[in-house]
């Protein structure tokens, strides 16, 4: 079949099912400051690195011989890989419901924004933030409130002790202390 009649990506393009968390609500819950860093980057994206590339790709294509351009092709591959981030971030962020955390300062109960302190049954204490599905980073001790961490944890108080339940058997985890941030700034 002439190429000119089939799909020039081959399925690259399509954000499969893995491409976006699926939230139990509906909802895409963020603090002020992860909305505002979404959206930086989507309009740096629009603003910025899309048309640097499109400048690239244009000056590529000019130069003959596409199928061996090393330059076109990357930068056609990069076009695809820009325009699909910026799908992803316009349809998180036309989703999105920020909430303000600090609004339960001063309450001993989690709720989404809370940073908590648990100890496990042999007594390690962990400290983990709730946050968003787009900003949480495990690595600095943020989850997310769709986690089954988060999820065991929200609507408990200092005291409780929750069960956790994972694939391999239940947990119990008790709260040590609820703390919120003092501003919308997250």
């Amino acid at each position: 079949m002439n190429k000119a009649f089939t799909r020039e990506t081959d399925g690259e393009d399509d954000d499969g099912p893995s491409a976006e968390p699926q939230l139990p609500s509906g909802k895409n819950y963020i603090t002020r400051a992860g909305y505002d860093r979404l959206r930086a980057e989507l309009f740096a994206l629009i603003d910025q690195e899309r048309p640097r590339i499109v400048e690239v790709v244009h000056w590529a294509a000019s130069n003959g011989d596409r199928s061996e351009n090393g330059d076109y092709l990357y930068g056609k591959k990069r076009l695809r890989e820009i325009d699909r981030r910026i799908r992803f971030l316009t349809r998180r962020l036309e989703i999105a419901e920020v909430v303000d955390p600090s609004v339960h300062r001063g309450s001993d109960q989690i709720f989404f924004g809370a940073t908590v302190v648990y100890a496990d049954a042999e007594g390690r204490e962990t400290e983990i933030t709730i946050l968003g599905v787009d900003e949480a980073d495990t690595a600095r001790g943020q989850i997310s409130w769709v986690s089954p961490v988060a999820r065991a944890l929200l609507k408990a108080r200092e005291g409780d002790t929750v069960k956790l339940v994972l694939p391999d058997g239940a947990q119990s985890l008790e709260v040590l202390s609820v703390t919120y941030p003092t501003s919308a700034a997250g």
